[in-house]
């Protein structure tokens, strides 16, 4: 297998990339807030009707705050990776063999054996490639031939890699 395509200098482009890495990372931030913020309302609810109903309240009001910060939380850290990785468009290009997946962009390049992979998550947009429990870098897949994305997703199944999202 031998895929190679580039990466134009897109300005939303890394924007995205970084979306994509946070939400991997920032995903239990909204269970998290989920739950909290459910289960202080259903405190406050419970407390309308009790004697003790001012003590609960004084638990649950915070509960509900932190559950709802919570789950902004995430959309916050999206927001401000793609506003703060708007500067960096410059031009690139993925190399994908057998062996490595090789990332060029403007100046720099790096590259990630296969066999450090530990799995890669299928998105819509993109390949999400894992080192160990952490999310390392990511493939685009609007810029690659069909055929490439297919020839890919073959190997990494292959391989035992791919994962639904």
């Amino acid at each position: 297998m031998h895929i190679r395509f580039d990466v134009p200098a897109d300005p939303a482009y890394p924007g995205r990339v970084a979306a994509a890495l946070s939400s991997v990372r920032l995903r239990k931030y909204g269970y998290i807030g989920a739950v909290l913020a459910a289960v202080g309302a259903i405190g406050l609810a419970v407390s309308r009707g009790s004697a003790w109903g001012d003590q609960v309240s004084l638990l649950c009001m915070p509960m509900v705050m932190g559950g709802l910060l919570s789950m902004l939380y995430a959309p916050w850290v999206r927001w401000r990776a793609q506003r703060r990785s708007s500067g960096y468009a410059v031009e690139g290009a993925y190399d994908i063999t057998d062996d490595n997946i090789m990332m060029r962009s403007g100046s720099e390049s790096g590259g990630i054996a296969w066999d450090g992979v530990a799995q890669v998550t299928d998105t819509p947009e993109f390949w999400i490639v894992y080192v160990g429990r952490m999310p390392a870098t990511v493939i685009p897949r609007r810029l690659m031939s069909a055929e490439d994305d297919e020839t890919l997703r073959a190997f990494m199944a292959k391989r035992g890699l791919l994962q639904s999202q």
